[in-house]
């Protein structure tokens, strides 16, 4: 596999590595394009091999001026990006805490409150089917009306199956309700961040030259509960931008929560990063003309992300240093 990224910066060439990474080394190979030799542009680095270890971007996404390097240390002083040079952009189901499960669970609890029956059956979302509800749909009420859709329209202890889209419309508000207080109750006994997400989000905060914040599809309620949980409202307060599913019209797979972020900020699509765990996400980060680091989860390990795009896969970001995608 061979490719290269565009121009970025004036007088600046970078390689892409199209590598597949995990914490315990490199996974197959990976090409850089030919070192650029011209003067004024850097040398792409020699290619990769799988014996290799510890490692991310070896050829990091973005090059700064040398008049204004990056500073690695984390400090506690707010966020001070006010002309930003690039953002840094992370979801947040899946990549700062691991909620699917929290999810399922429920909406399964919701639908058991609301005697939720398609032709008779209780509706039930298993493991393996909320696997493809991630991976095909953002939202949780675009989910719904997607499974109902293709099963069919549910009854419930509101009556019998809505006949109008207004009508359904009106049951899945109550349903995603229902769903919001519940999960909140799970969120508060067991959410923990991701290894590495909070320190490579301090280090961004940190940086006067990145911009930083939060883009998530999901409900405001839910996302915020979450949020103010595992980040905290300290760090939030310091964030450039935060969003959730609530503050646009149109979910994940959709590039508007993205584009939305950059014009808040400040910068050209060229010039921010985005962190996301699965094939959703990746396609609205691509489809808004951004970078895109995948960390990949348990239920999205095995999708094509790099032939959907992806410009570096990892297991988790531990071993993930702001210099590793910014230099």
């Amino acid at each position: 596999m061979k490719a290269t990224f565009p121009r970025i910066l004036a007088c600046v060439a970078v390689g892409t590595l199209f590598a597949h990474f995990s914490t315990s080394g490199i996974r197959g190979e990976a090409s850089l394009a030919a070192p650029v030799r011209q003067s004024g542009f850097r040398s792409a680095l020699p290619a990769y091999r799988a014996r290799q270890t510890q490692a991310f971007l070896h050829s990091p996404l973005f090059k700064t001026s040398n008049k204004s390097p990056l500073r690695a240390k984390v400090c506690v002083a707010a966020s001070n990006t006010k002309d930003p040079a690039f953002a840094l952009l992370f979801d947040c189901d899946g990549v700062i805490v691991l909620t699917e499960e929290m999810h399922r669970i429920a909406y399964n609890r919701a639908f058991e409150e609301f005697d939720l029956r398609i032709n008779g059956k209780p509706v039930v979302w298993s493991v393996e089917y909320y696997d493809v509800l991630q991976n095909t749909i953002g939202g949780g009420k675009p989910k719904m009306k997607w499974h109902f859709a293709k099963n069919g329209m549910p009854a419930s202890r509101e009556g019998p199956a809505p006949q109008s889209e207004e009508d359904l419309s009106a049951l899945v508000d109550k349903l995603q309700d229902a769903k919001t207080v519940f999960y909140k109750s799970i969120v508060t006994e067991v959410a923990s961040a991701r290894p590495g997400v909070l320190e490579l989000m301090d280090e961004a905060i940190a940086n006067p030259h990145i911009a930083c914040g939060i883009c998530s599809a999901a409900t405001k309620e839910g996302f915020e509960k979450v949020v103010n949980s595992v980040v905290g409202p300290d760090r939030l307060s310091r964030l450039d931008v935060v969003m959730a599913g609530d503050d646009v019209t149109r979910k994940k797979p959709d590039p508007l929560i993205y584009n939305l972020a950059r014009e808040k900020i400040g910068l050209s699509n060229d010039k921010c990063v985005v962190i996301e765990d699965s094939i959703v996400g990746l396609k609205a980060a691509k489809g808004a003309g951004m970078k895109c680091i995948i960390t990949y989860t348990s239920s999205t390990k095995d999708q094509p992300f790099f032939e959907t795009g992806a410009d570096a896969v990892v297991e988790d970001l531990s071993n993930v240093k702001l210099s590793d995608i910014f230099f």
